[in-house]
């Protein structure tokens, strides 16, 4: 036997062993954004490896080594600990800002920006808009904000509505998987905060002196338990660059935006429970209204969009008497609760106190007050039971279904749509398969509704019940709201346009919220994940949005027509070309409509 080659091979081994190890600690430490600091003590706890095994454990028996392989990853964990990502807000303009802009006088007070990298926008972040809903605020109407003294740096944004965080890695995990966009860096090594003080609102606006500019407030997504106002796809800069100042805004979500309670009924002036979250948006709408000419908008030209949970909230807005007269148009991207019965983010006032009853129930909270006295941290887990728009007889009288049957409406023009596979991150892992195809449809549906779907999509292979399931969950979750919106604008005469988004591209593709990087205008110019046909689409649908926050008309020079519609059936599709088709589900929706009773 040759002894010395076996020691050499075990010798090659244990450093091929670690130089894994390595990667994998680095790769961690990464992608869980942890400091610099992890990075020099993990390289230092590498090098003391190889000479602790070199010189202490060569020639020891395999039980020692392997409690020293033990030791080095209890220390690497103990690292892991201390490099931990530290909380801290994200800044208005990543990177490197041209610099501060000039002091905007605001009805609260004095206040500066920053300007974009090439300097071309101005950013505003972190204006309060309400005193901080807390103490005793939590689930009140919110309060106007109080003044200043000074003048306030808004150059950084404020902390994420209270929500339910992952951990850092899940984000940069998700980052690879779904969005195929990572980048590793150094730059970006903490986590940003979250707090129940988050009413604060930001600004991008033209650079320089402008006036009269359209406005456009956006309201984000996240199913109303998660998201923030400064996500890359949705930034206002795009926009700003072509003549639109771009308000956005925290809003109270989850438990602490939609919880409703008789108790908090009673002691709300206006009889009010359950929809926090639109009062904020309807107080940010107001704001807008006070103060946006200081920033150069014109507050009688003010459209008011959303996207996903932040769609929802638009739809219902434009039935809400409180939010009358703050705002013109409307823009819708995959969501809205106006069907007769809508398939998510809305529920009636009784429902409302039922989940509110379950979760004092959880907490052992005799009242609504003892319940408002506990932390935060302690009832944000609430969230996936209270994320829903409420009939609370004050910010909504009616349904928006009702409201539009009965010609209530706010807002003079339209301009919504959805995605083509907005169904597919939701199904991922619940997706369908010859075997459990027909169950899934007639648990879904009443007969004779789910044998008239299955013979509609019939399959016949695995392939055809995952995309015929993938089809019916878009459709029922998202395109049928739309497919009522746009009747109930046509039944108003409300010029309405409705969009089609199908584009493929290397991130998300005609995902659900895959349309918003084009719409807004915010293709990363290095991103190799687009390309000349993505960066023309998005010049398209940048412009025909402009056009339409500006006029209400979304056609001009250059563009193909967009023709405002005369009947459902016909939409814009944007993909690698920009044409009028036929509107997808059409057949789905007749019988939809018969389960549903309306039509």
């Amino acid at each position: 036997m040759d002894t010395n080659k076996d020691k050499k091979t075990t010798g090659f081994g244990w450093k091929i062993l670690l130089a894994v190890a390595a990667i994998l600690f680095f790769a961690v430490l990464e992608l869980g954004k942890h400091t610099v600091l992890g990075w020099v003590l993990t390289a230092a706890l590498i090098a003391a490896f190889i000479c602790f095994r070199s010189r202490v454990l060569q020639g020891k028996r395999n039980a020692v080594r392997f409690i020293g392989w033990l030791g080095l990853i209890a220390v690497f964990v103990l690292i892991l600990r201390i490099s931990w990502p530290p909380v801290r807000p994200a800044p208005a303009v990543p990177g490197k800002s041209a610099g501060v802009t000039d002091i905007v006088h605001t009805r609260q007070g004095d206040l500066t920006g920053v300007l974009n990298a090439d300097g071309s926008v101005e950013v505003y972040a972190c204006i309060p808009y309400a005193r901080p809903p807390i103490g005793e605020l939590r689930w009140k109407e919110p309060q106007p904000a109080d003044g200043w003294d000074g003048v306030l740096a808004a150059d950084h944004f404020a902390p994420m509505s209270m929500q339910v965080t992952n951990l850092p890695i899940y984000n940069s995990l998700t980052r690879i998987i779904g969005f195929h966009d990572y980048k590793i860096s150094l730059s970006d090594n903490y986590r940003e905060p979250v707090s129940e003080d988050s009413l604060y609102l930001n600004i991008w606006k033209p650079a320089g002196d402008v006036s009269d500019c359209p406005v456009l407030v956006y309201v984000h997504g996240g199913s109303l338990q998660t998201g923030q106002p400064w996500y890359r796809d949705y930034s206002g800069e795009g926009l700003a660059k072509e003549g639109v100042i771009v308000v956005n805004m925290g809003y109270r979500l989850g438990v602490f935006g939609f919880f409703a309670d008789p108790e908090l009924a009673a002691e709300s002036p206006n009889g009010t429970t359950g929809n926090y979250g639109l009062l904020d948006q309807i107080l940010a709408l107001h704001w807008v209204q006070d103060n946006i000419e200081a920033f150069g908008g014109d507050p009688d030209n003010v459209t008011l969009a959303g996207e996903s949970a932040g769609s929802a909230c638009v739809s219902a807005l434009c039935t809400s008497p409180l939010a009358g007269g703050l705002f013109r148009r409307a823009v819708g991207e995959s969501s809205t609760v106006t069907a007769p019965e809508p398939a998510h983010s809305f529920r009636l006032l009784e429902e409302a106190f039922e989940a509110g009853e379950k979760t004092k129930e959880r907490f052992k909270a005799a009242s609504a007050e003892e319940l408002r006295a506990l932390p935060a941290e302690k009832i944000v887990g609430e969230m996936s039971i209270h994320h829903h728009i409420t009939v609370d007889g004050y910010v909504l009288e009616k349904t928006p279904y009702e409201s539009y049957e009965k010609g209530i409406h706010n807002e003079e023009a339209q301009l919504h749509g959805y995605n083509q596979e907005e169904g597919a991150p939701f199904i991922l892992f619940s997706n369908a398969s010859l075997k459990n195809y027909e169950k899934k449809i007639r648990d879904a549906f009443d007969e004779p509704y789910a044998s008239q779907i299955l013979a509609l999509y019939p399959a016949e292979t695995n392939e055809q019940a995952r995309r015929n399931w993938a089809d019916i969950y878009t459709a029922v979750l998202f395109t049928y709201g739309h497919w009522w919106w746009e009747r109930q604008a046509l039944a108003n005469d409300i010029p309405v346009y409705v969009y089609h988004f199908i584009k493929e591209n290397g991130s998300l593709g005609s995902w659900h919220s895959g349309e918003e990087i084009y719409l807004y205008g915010n293709i990363p110019e290095d991103s190799k994940l687009y390309d000349d046909a993505d960066r023309a689409l998005s010049r398209a649908m940048l412009t025909y949005y402009r056009n339409f926050i500006a006029s209400g008309d979304p056609n001009g020079d250059g563009l193909p027509e967009w023709k405002r519609s005369e009947t459902p059936g016909k939409v814009m599709e944007f993909g690698n070309t920009v044409r009028e088709a036929e509107a997808p589900y059409q057949e789905l929706y007749k019988i939809l409509d018969a389960q549903f009773g309306a039509g």
